[in-house]
């Protein structure tokens, strides 16, 4: 890891706290700042996120019908988009990568999009970001399969990157459908890009903790992505305190309603 690299991580661990206001004092480009909370930021064998491997991939085979919103399950929607070439992401990605869980889960967990593993395996949240995902879904007393989880975008970005705005504009609209089948009565948005851009809001992740928002009538909370918390274990205590607040949530609210 060379000093550049090391600077850009630390000013970047600042701006998923504070929002952008210090970059505007620091000379980086946009494409100059590798976002903390990238799935695959942790889950390779390369703790920083960096990748020696090639991005010229095969492309997954499978279906897309324009009439996918005219799914009734969440089975006949992946049907529907696993063969999505909409953005071009689908050109570069190994596996479409749906989601996975209950497909009547009253909670769903948000992500920002696949890493490297969860391209090779095709499922959301895989290796040491995902491991720590389980945990933290076991503390609350939640296993993976009573929930369900997604991402933002379906595709990995290559080289780990953020996805664009037209890269989530493109995609979020099936992540919208699978939580109108899915119907949960609370979603957790694990990471800034996550939380923006289901949100719709361009806020830090210091202003969007503790807070429970409404999207649909859902509530939905906001804390750390696990690969964030595994670079920055300083910020574990306050994600228990998070999903603390969100079981207390789901056990007043959903469970006395459900009982």
């Amino acid at each position: 890891m060379n000093l550049k690299k090391l600077i850009i991580e630390a000013l970047t661990d600042q701006q998923l706290m504070y929002g952008d206001k210090l970059y505007q004092q620091v000379n980086y480009t946009v494409q100059e700042q590798p976002e903390p909370i990238i799935e695959e930021a942790v889950v390779t064998n390369n703790l920083f996120g960096l990748t020696n491997e090639r991005e010229d991939k095969i492309v997954q085979t499978g279906n897309y019908s324009e009439d996918w919103q005219s799914a009734t399950t969440v089975a006949e929607l992946n049907e529907s988009i696993n063969g999505c070439q909409k953005c071009p992401l689908g050109k570069t990605r190994n596996k479409f990568v749906f989601g996975t869980g209950n497909p009547d889960a009253d909670v769903m967990l948000v992500g920002e999009g696949p890493g490297a593993d969860e391209d090779a395996q095709g499922e959301p949240f895989v290796g040491r970001a995902g491991k720590l995902l389980t945990d933290i879904l076991a503390a609350i007393n939640f296993k993976r399969e009573d929930v369900f989880i997604a991402n933002i975008v379906k595709c990995r970005p290559p080289g780990n990157r953020n996805p664009n705005p037209d890269e989530i504009k493109e995609c979020i609209p099936f992540l919208k459908k699978q939580i109108e089948l899915v119907k949960p009565k609370m979603i957790l948005c694990l990471g800034l890009v996550a939380a923006n851009s289901l949100l719709g809001k361009k806020l830090s992740l210091t202003k969007m903790r503790g807070n429970f928002f409404v999207m649909d009538g859902v509530k939905v909370l906001v804390t750390y992505h696990p690969a964030a918390l595994l670079r920055n274990p300083n910020w574990k205590r306050g994600c228990w305190e998070d999903v603390q607040l969100f079981r207390k949530y789901y056990d007043e609210n959903v469970v006395s309603n459900n009982g």
